[in-house]
């Protein structure tokens, strides 16, 4: 259930669908607020600083990515696009750009809601450990950063929350199954490869080769696999 103060702001021009999606939200908990102007919205999220934002990608006067990016620097919180179904190379930039997570159009409301939930659950839940260390990579999720050998380590939200949930199961196999339910609230359709996409981009940023990794390896038709062994071979 959400917490009594978890505050959402909509950015999404269409303005039907801006309130048939507030108007679910709030009858499950949520206070809700609307932006439907892009050139609004950088502004907006980092003066009111909600809980979560629910980012349309196609907005009149600036659009999704150039807002994720924007507010990045000055607003912590998750950010949930709202994509094309068909275009994964939107869905891909979005993460790139920031977004924790996305949801494709037509918006199904008891998707949404998982994947809202689960952002807030991740955001809000306090952690047994606060810190993993395998040789030279330090990971602080307390801090939400990375080190390597002392050097920050350059992720996005996304990519962070996934690597911390493969490290703090290192040794034990995650399916795909595992980590959509772990980080997006909803089991794997078959055919999502975004967590193919940000392991991919992890490999190389915290010095596991990404022709024959070692760190993060890939099990065919079973999932990843986190070997903390191997990150003693790691080079700052």
């Amino acid at each position: 259930m959400p917490q009594p103060d978890n505050r959402i702001l909509i950015v999404e021009d269409d303005q039907r669908l801006a309130e048939l999606t507030a108007e679910y939200l709030q009858a499950n908990g949520f206070e809700v607020a609307v932006e439907g102007d892009g050139s609004r919205a950088v502004r907006r999220i980092i003066d009111s600083q909600p809980d979560l934002v629910i980012l349309d990608l196609m907005l009149p006067g600036e659009d999704g990515l150039s807002i994720c990016r924007r507010v990045r620097g000055q607003y912590a919180g998750p950010i949930l696009m709202l994509t094309a179904r068909s275009d994964e190379l939107d869905q891909v930039q979005g993460l790139d750009q920031g977004a924790d997570d996305y949801v494709c159009k037509p918006v199904r409301p008891r998707l949404l809601l998982a994947r809202v939930q689960a952002l807030l659950r991740r955001t809000e839940a306090p952690e047994r450990r606060q810190a993993l260390t395998f040789g030279p990579l330090h990971i602080d999720n307390r801090l939400r950063e990375a080190h390597l050998g002392g050097a920050l380590v350059e992720l996005t939200g996304a990519e962070f929350d996934l690597l911390w949930l493969l490290a703090s199961n290192a040794g034990r196999v995650l399916s795909r199954e595992q980590i959509f339910t772990a980080l997006r609230g909803v089991g794997y359709d078959g055919q999502d490869r975004s967590i193919d996409v940000r392991v991919s981009k992890i490999r190389p940023k915290i010095g596991d080769d990404p022709v024959n990794p070692r760190l993060i390896k890939t099990l065919r038709s079973k999932g990843y696999l986190f070997v903390g062994e191997a990150a003693q071979a790691l080079a700052p």
